[in-house]
């Protein structure tokens, strides 16, 4: 990650576009609004939860471990956004 400006960037991008999906989803399935919303929210917690770990590395003074430990934030980032959009397509797919 070249600079903490953009990993933030990326995560706000990330979380915008998980929010627009739900968004999209309420509006054309009015009867999964709370599955949906729950959604939603655990998004926004994550994002909290990746800002904090961005702004407080283990080992600011060590470059080795602060490039891990970004490096480590980036995969955890990439894993739990796809997984919301999994749960969001899962909740669409399914019939009531």
């Amino acid at each position: 990650m070249a600079n903490l400006r953009y990993l933030k960037k990326e995560i706000d991008y990330r979380l915008e576009e998980v929010v627009f999906d739900c968004d999209m989803a309420m509006c054309f399935q009015p009867s999964k609004e709370q599955e949906i919303f729950a959604v939603m929210q655990e998004a926004v917690a994550f994002r909290n939860t990746l800002f904090s770990k961005a702004m407080n590395p283990a080992e600011p003074h060590n470059k080795s471990l602060v490039r891990k430990h970004y490096a480590a934030l980036r995969n955890e980032m990439i894993a739990g956004f796809e997984q919301f959009f999994e749960r969001l397509s899962k909740i669409n797919g399914e019939k009531k």
